[in-house]
């Protein structure tokens, strides 16, 4: 496969002189993710479901989490479709309200019935109030900050042992523009994307002279849901589909990135 210089945002600390691949226009082989087990959350729709989809189509065995099981059931029903692609699980659990049981319990399962995970790639998350911090209602606040960042936490914290079974272990959380630099009237959803960027930096540390890596993926503006919410007025035939913006996802969860861990990476 051809190496093209690699394209990293402004803060990457990678300083590494050897070509490597161009994340965001990543090329890689129809099997890059053979046998490989990945769980992604928020997989119903937008990001998740179009993740999802491509990374059944190049060989890795699904796990589709998401709260409407409706929708996750069309996503399984796709990849069953796909001409040779793994058949998926779907894993239903609402990280709004799950507690400590409910993600082991989670882990448990998985532990039990595959025994490794080679990829988590949390997508799942809300927007929010677009408001000021004078007005942000506390309980709104509490809500962002808890599914975009504890329930993050809790999920990876229980499947680090199994994550620990793989040899060539990617932890993906998904971050944002306004997760670097703060901006006005993005509220709970900037600061937890801060945040965010802080529990994967930490982690990534923690691991880093293990099998696991950590990393951040900036998906940009992108034709979803969210994006419809937050820009209502906005064009969205400008935007990027969910399909185009996969290339960095598939570059760090496939055995290219290896050695690649505590960055933060824009998908555009």
């Amino acid at each position: 496969m051809a190496k093209l210089a690699i394209r990293l945002c402004s803060n990457s600390k990678v300083k590494d002189n050897d070509l490597v691949t161009d994340h965001r226009s990543y090329t890689y082989p129809p099997d890059l993710l053979r046998d490989r087990i990945i769980l992604i959350t928020g997989a119903s729709d937008g990001i998740g479901r179009a993740l999802a989809l491509q990374v059944a189509v190049v060989g890795a065995q699904v796990i589709l989490h998401g709260r409407n099981i409706e929708k996750l059931e069309s996503v399984y029903d796709a990849i069953e479709a796909l001409d040779s692609a793994p058949r998926p699980s779907i894993t239903i659990v609402d990280l709004a309200s799950a507690d400590s049981a409910a993600y082991q319990s989670l882990a448990d399962n998985l532990a039990e019935e595959f025994g490794r995970l080679d990829g988590l790639v949390h997508n799942a998350g809300i927007l929010g109030d677009r408001f000021s911090i004078e007005q942000y209602d506390v309980e709104q606040w509490q809500r962002v900050m808890h599914v975009n960042v504890t329930a993050a936490f809790a999920l990876t914290q229980v499947c680090l042992p199994m994550l620990s079974q793989a040899q060539d272990a990617s932890i993906i959380f998904t971050s944002s523009g306004v997760g670097r630099t703060g901006r006005a009237f993005w509220g709970a959803y900037a600061v937890s994307k801060f945040a965010t960027e802080g529990l994967s930096q930490v982690l990534a540390d923690e691991h880093r002279h293990g099998k696991i890596r950590v990393n951040c993926v900036n998906p940009g503006a992108t034709r979803t849901k969210m994006r419809l919410a937050a820009y209502p007025a906005e064009d969205r035939d400008l935007l990027q589909r969910p399909e185009d913006v996969l290339a960095t996802y598939l570059y760090l969860l496939g055995p290219d990135s290896q050695g690649v861990t505590g960055e933060s990476l824009d998908a555009q």
